[in-house]
């Protein structure tokens, strides 16, 4: 097994699940289960051997992944209409709809499923993409794992930011900022688990919001 498919094949995975989405009428409250159990499968088998949940600066972590969390949703608040404007929605980006079909929203099984991927689920798999291959394979093409965690070029946290940041589209300045925000935690305490918490707790903190305020966009 290659190293990059370590990191790389659950968060294909998970990108395959959100294309299929679009193309197979099988419902969300399907194929979002389906999805957390494929994507948990392929993590415990391909990653298992790298993964790290052993945090080191536990309030640190927290702290940050509620600041994050503040900052999502502080634009949409506090400039209501905010987020129609063309910078976010548009042809190439999309427009804020969420993905959660409103007759699924009082489905248990499914909302079950939504938060535990959203909040244990997703941190993992994109730390491991994003912070644990991506940008060390900026830096060495040819073999990422001769650099260590939390190694920093410009290049690396700047490009890593921005690709992170076109995962979300309309919310694609605050995806900047958290990108931002957690390149920079990875640089300061080079261990993958504060980060998998960090975003674990901006999810939860988002997580929460939508089902107590009813704030599906985020979903």
């Amino acid at each position: 097994m290659s190293r990059s498919a370590k990191y790389v094949v659950p968060f294909a995975a998970f990108l395959a699940f959100l294309a299929l989405d679009k193309v197979v009428p099988l419902g969300a409250e399907w194929l979002y289960p389906a999805r957390v159990i494929v994507v948990t499968a392929l993590l415990v088998v391909f990653s298992r051997d790298v993964l790290d949940f052993q945090v080191k600066n536990a309030l640190g972590s927290i702290l940050l992944g509620v600041a994050v969390f503040v900052i999502w949703v502080a634009p949409d608040l506090l400039w209501p209409g905010y987020r129609s404007h063309w910078l976010f929605t548009n042809s190439m980006l999309g427009e804020v709809r969420s993905s959660v079909p409103p007759e699924v929203r009082s489905n248990l099984i499914f909302l079950i499923f939504r938060s535990a991927g959203c909040v244990l689920l997703v941190p993992v798999v994109e730390e491991l993409f994003w912070r644990g291959w991506l940008t060390r394979w900026i830096i060495d093409g040819e073999d990422f794992s001769r650099v260590p965690l939390g190694a920093y070029t410009p290049l690396s946290f700047w490009v890593g930011s921005a690709l992170f940041a076109s995962e979300h589209g309309p919310f694609w300045e605050v995806g900047l900022i958290a990108g931002i925000a957690y390149n920079w935690w990875m640089i300061r305490t080079k261990s993958l688990a504060n980060c998998i918490l960090t975003h674990a707790v901006t999810n939860g903190c988002l997580t929460v919001y939508v089902l107590a305020a009813g704030q599906w966009q985020y979903w």
